[in-house]
This record gives structure tokens, sequence and C-alpha cells, in this order.
């Protein structure tokens, strides 16, 4: 026997969940297929478009199909950890205790450690192996749509399905799944938990992982135009006194909407704006942005803080483990 293969307790639960792999499996072939023969369907006969994004033809629509495909190969790389601690959760931890079933594997000279940890090898395995596919396939979808604006680094589903980041994701949610999976020990709301608490760490990671690293500050003169590259990942823009203090627009305006006839004559709607600028001595404009050259620091950082997370997660779920089976 192959030394790869696996054994006991692991060979065990991957037997017994083996439609679920198949199915995944069969899942990601067919995606790989899809996209395959819509990038084939698209480079029949592309067009060029304004602003670097590109169209199909009237009579070939396989470019704008692909692009709809690898949006949801991005958003599926989004969901994957809230699946993933789901099913661990669900009918891989909670629905054994729910029906007693954990009971028969403990009796046949495995003990609890030993049946908790093989869960969790055979569902980390499978949820980076999984991980990996969606990203494959997106990188290999995205080859043809590069252009797009929407295929930002910075985006929420290219930054996942392009980085590291999913693959900590992945493994925090095997250990959310076997920790929530015992505290609730009933197969639905474990799953509901589960999916609740890693969509929430998502979310909060969505929202400030751009707080992680300092962005940096372009200015230049109040009127006059940024040279920043358009690559760049713009988090906030505003204007500045002399001494570098903020100034919020708005006030010159409100006084230069207030100004009667401004609102049918631009130009005296412009000059009003100005007189406010320059008796608040504004002289300059900025923009805060991340470049691109921040994209890895920001993913190993966060890849760093979920690992470790994910540690705690999988400790305390020993300890719960141990607690119940002294």
């Amino acid at each position: 026997m192959s030394t790869l293969a696996l054994k006991g307790p692991a060979w065990v639960t991957a037997r017994q969940y083996r439609r679920t792999l198949w199915l995944a499996g069969a899942l990601a072939l067919l995606a790989l297929a899809v996209v395959g023969g819509l990038r084939i369907w698209a480079a029949q006969e592309p067009l060029p478009a304004q602003d670097g994004m590109w169209i199909s033809s009237t009579d070939n629509d396989g470019y704008l199909k692909l692009r709809r495909i690898v949006e949801y190969v991005g958003g599926a790389a989004i969901v994957l950890p809230g699946l993933v601690a789901a099913v661990v959760a669900g009918p891989m931890v909670a629905r054994e205790y729910e029906s007693g079933t954990y009971q028969l594997s403990l009796t046949q000279s495995v003990g609890p450690v030993e049946w908790l940890r093989s869960k969790l090898t055979v569902a980390a395995a499978v949820g980076v192996l999984a991980a990996l596919a969606v990203m494959g396939i997106f990188w290999f979808g995205r080859l043809g749509v590069r252009e797009g604006w929407d295929y930002h680094w910075g985006d929420p589903a290219t930054y996942t399905a392009t980085g590291i980041t999913v693959l900590a994701h992945v493994l925090a949610a095997v250990a959310v799944g076997a920790l929530v999976g015992q505290l609730v020990r009933r197969t639905v709301p474990a799953m509901a938990v589960a999916a609740l608490v890693t969509g929430s760490v998502l979310a909060v990671f969505n929202g400030y992982r751009w707080s992680l690293l300092s962005a940096e500050r372009e200015t230049f003169p109040l009127g006059s135009q940024s040279g920043l590259a358009p690559d760049h990942l713009y988090m906030d823009s505003g204007m500045l006194t002399s001494s570098g203090a903020p100034f919020d627009p708005s006030v010159c305006w409100t006084r230069a909407n207030a100004t009667p006839g401004s609102d049918a004559d631009p130009e005296l709607w412009e000059k009003v704006e100005k007189q406010c600028y320059a008796e608040h001595d504004v002289t300059t404009q900025y923009i805060d942005y991340h470049p691109s050259s921040h994209f890895w620091p920001t993913q190993l950082i966060e890849t760093g803080i979920v690992l470790a997370l994910a540690a705690l997660v999988v400790f305390a779920a020993f300890r719960v483990l141990r607690a119940r089976h002294a």
C-alpha cells in the first residue's frame, strides 16, 4: 500500500464522506471545463474597447459570459471558508454527537483525540485542495479578462482568489467548525453558528485589512491633477490648508450653491468656490492610496493573524474535547 494512502480513523472519515468529496471534485472539473470552453469561445472574435476593457462581437458573447463566470469563481473563494466551517461543524462533528455515532468510533480502539484529529486532518486537506482549485480556476479564467477594471488586485474577490489568505481562512474555518460542533452538538444549529462566525471574521478583514499597512499619501497643488498610476488602491482624498490642516470642501460647495444665479452659471459657481478656498487658505489636494507593492505584505500579515487565530481555536477545541472525555 502506498505510504500516501490514508489509514485508520482518517481513512474511515474520508470513506464516510466520499460522495461529498467526489461531488466537490466533479464541480471543480466542471468549472474548469466551462472556463476553458468560454476562453476558446471568447478568443474567436474579441474587439478592443475604451479604457482597457474588452467586449465580444455581436455574434459572439463568450467574453461576457467568461467575465461572469470568473466573477462567480471569485465569489466562491470568498464564501468557501464559511462552507467549510459549516460542513465540519455540522455533518462531521455535531451530527456524530447528535446521533451517538462518535461513541461507536470510540469503542474501536480510537481515543477522542485521535477521533477529532482525523476529522481535522481530512477536512483541512480537502479544504486546502478546494481553495487551490478555486484559485487555479480563477487565474485560468482571469488570464482572458485581466484588462477589466473590476479585476483590480484590491477587489475583495480578486484579492482572495489570487493570494494565500484564503488558505489560512479555510484552515481557520476547519478549526471553528470543530469547536462549534462540539459546543452545539446539533447539526443544523452548528452549521449556522460556524458559518456565521467564519463569515464575521471574513467581514472584519474585508473591512479593515487595508489598515494593516499605512497608506501612502500623494499631494499636489489645488486645481491640478494627480500623477498616480491607475493600478493603485485609492483609500481617501481631500484638501489641505497651507499649514497642512485638513479642510472640508463642502463648506465652499455650500457657499457656491447658495450664491444667486450659480445654479445656472457654472463659471459663477466656480468663481465663488475658488474665492472660498482662498479665504480658507486651501492650497493642496491629497490622495491616500495603497500601491500594488502592498498586496503581498498585506496578504502575509493577514495570513499570519488568521493562522494564529486558527491555532488558538484548535487548542480550544481539543481542550473542550479532553474536558468532556476526561
